[in-house]
């Protein structure tokens, strides 16, 4: 079917980005693996270009412990060996609401669930993403909300990375 839509679609066209999943239901995506095979079997069929985005919610619920330390160095080198970090385009930042593995794509405020405030220092950190650019993916049950999320990004940062809007 992605094949089928990709069709008409020329190498001018923007790169279009294949998501991970939270692995609820029966989708695919849910593991890095998924997402090469899905590129792979559509690449040499179409002429548009095909690159990742990895939501960092959807990871956790998926079973990739991006909050702890030792899981988030597992993430990275397995990132890097099934995907390649040059085909991962941007990143969508959201804390997750339910915990590692429970396929529940509920997603939470920066800081405020199971990837937590050090969880985000260690992905703002990651020497592979300093040039991606990472989207808010976070919850809107108030107004202010995307500029508190958007501060808490900030305060994680490290100092030689600047986060704007």
């Amino acid at each position: 079917a992605l094949v089928e839509a990709l069709h008409d679609f020329d190498v001018s066209a923007p790169t279009l980005l294949l998501e991970n999943s939270a692995g609820s239901g029966v989708g695919l995506g849910a593991s890095f693996q998924d997402l090469a095979v899905m590129r792979a079997g559509v690449q040499p069929n179409v002429k548009i270009r095909l690159g990742y985005c990895i939501d960092t919610a959807h990871c956790l619920a998926a079973g990739y412990d991006v909050a702890s330390s030792e899981g988030w160095k597992r993430v990275v080198a397995e990132v890097e060996q099934v995907l390649g970090w040059s085909l991962v385009h941007v990143i969508h930042a959201n804390d997750s609401r339910f915990p590692l593995g429970s396929r529940r794509d509920r997603h939470e405020h920066i800081g405020a669930g199971y990837i937590g405030r050090a969880g985000f220092r260690r992905i703002l950190a990651e020497a592979a993403l300093q040039t991606k650019p990472f989207i808010l993916e976070t919850p809107l049950e108030k107004p202010e909300d995307d500029r508190r999320n958007l501060r808490t990004l900030r305060q994680l940062c490290p100092r030689n990375r600047t986060i704007t809007v």
